[in-house]
C-alpha cells in the first residue's frame, strides 16, 4: 500500500470517528481543507462515495461503513505498533497540550510542572488554564482537568483531586458593615461577587444541607471572569464571594477572610483528569497521568 494511501485511510477514519470533517482536523492537526481534499482524493482513487455530506451533518454510506469495518482493525495495529516504538526511546517524548480549570492548574498542575519538565527533558507542556467549558477533542488537546459533574460522558476519566468544599467568605469589615447571611435566602440582600462564564451565564451558588439542595443566582454589583478577580474583592471588603477552600484557608487563618454559612457549605466532587476514549494514549500523557497520581 502507498503511503497516501494510508495516511488518507487514517483521515477517513478520524472523519468516521468523529462525524466531523472539522473535529478530525483537530486531532489529526491538519486543516479542514486538507481533511476534506483527503477524502475526496480517496473518494476519487476507489470510485464510490464513503460519506453522505450536508451543511449540519456527516455520516458513513453504506460502502463507508463496509471499509470502516474492515480497517479499524488493521489501523488499530498500525497504531499499536507506532506507540511501542516509544519503549525504544530513553524516555517519553513530544509536545503534551493540558486544558484545565484555574483550580485544577493551581492544585494539581503547578505542584507537578518542574518535576515533570526535569524528568522528561524530551517532552514540552502547552497549559491552558481557564473555567470555560471546551471540546478537549475539536481544540486538539491531550488532556483535560475539571471538576468531575464537567467531565464529558465519552471520556476516559481518572480521579486525581479528592472532593473539595466550596465557602462563602468575606472580610471581617463587610460583615460589620453588612451583617453576617445566616441562611442561604439572606444572600439577596448582600453584594455578592457574580461569576460570569465564558459563554456570558452565570454560576449559581451551589449550597446544600442535608436532603436541600440549592442553586442560588446571587445579587452584586461586581461580575468578573476570574476567580483571582473575586478573591481580591473579598479580602478588600468589596462583596463576599463563593470559592474553594483550600485557596482561602491562609486568608481565614490570619483572619482576613471569615467563613459564614459553613453548615450550607458540604463537600463537592473532585477533580478529574480525562481524555479521548477513541485515542491511544501517548507516553507522554501516560507519564504526566502516573505522575499526577504517584
Amino acid at each position: 500500500m502507498q503511503l497516501d494511501n494510508l495516511s488518507h485511510l487514517a483521515v477517513f477514519a478520524a472523519v468516521a470517528r468523529h462525524g466531523s470533517f472539522r473535529k478530525a482536523a483537530a486531532e489529526l492537526a491538519l486543516s479542514a481543507s486538507a481533511v476534506s481534499y483527503a477524502v475526496r482524493t480517496l473518494e476519487d482513487r476507489l470510485g464510490v462515495g464513503l460519506f453522505n455530506r450536508t451543511t449540519r451533518s456527516v455520516a458513513l454510506t453504506e460502502a463507508g461503513k463496509h471499509l470502516l469495518e474492515r480497517l479499524q482493525p488493521a489501523l488499530g495495529g498500525v497504531n499499536l505498533a507506532l506507540e511501542e516504538m516509544n519503549m525504544f526511546r530513553a524516555s517519553p517524548a513530544g509536545t503534551l497540550r493540558i486544558n484545565s480549570s484555574r483550580d485544577a492548574a493551581v492544585m494539581v498542575i503547578g505542584p507537578l510542572i518542574r518535576r515533570y519538565l526535569d524528568a522528561y527533558p524530551d517532552i514540552s507542556l502547552d497549559i491552558v488554564s481557564d473555567d470555560g467549558l471546551i471540546d478537549i477533542v475539536e481544540r486538539g488537546f491531550d488532556l483535560g482537568i475539571r471538576y468531575e459533574e464537567h467531565v464529558p460522558e465519552d471520556m476516559i476519566a481518572v480521579p486525581v483531586w479528592p472532593a473539595q468544599r466550596f465557602v462563602v467568605v468575606g472580610s471581617p469589615e463587610y460583615f460589620e458593615r453588612h451583617g453576617v447571611p445566616r441562611h442561604p435566602d439572606d444572600l439577596a440582600r448582600h453584594n455578592c461577587v457574580r461569576y460570569r462564564f465564558p459563554r456570558g451565564n452565570y454560576y449559581k451558588w451551589e449550597l446544600g444541607k442535608g436532603d436541600i439542595k440549592l442553586e442560588v443566582g446571587v445579587p452584586g454589583r461586581l461580575s468578573v471572569g476570574d476567580s483571582q478577580l473575586a478573591l481580591r474583592a473579598a479580602l478588600d471588603g468589596v462583596a463576599i464571594t463563593f470559592l474553594p477552600e483550600f485557596r482561602l484557608l491562609p486568608f481565614i487563618a490570619s483572619g482576613q477572610l471569615v467563613c459564614v454559612l459553613e453548615d450550607w457549605c458540604p463537600p463537592t466532587t473532585g477533580l478529574m483528569m480525562y481524555y479521548p476514549r477513541q485515542r491511544r494514549m501517548s507516553s507522554a500523557l501516560r507519564a504526566f497521568i502516573d505522575m499526577a497520581r504517584a
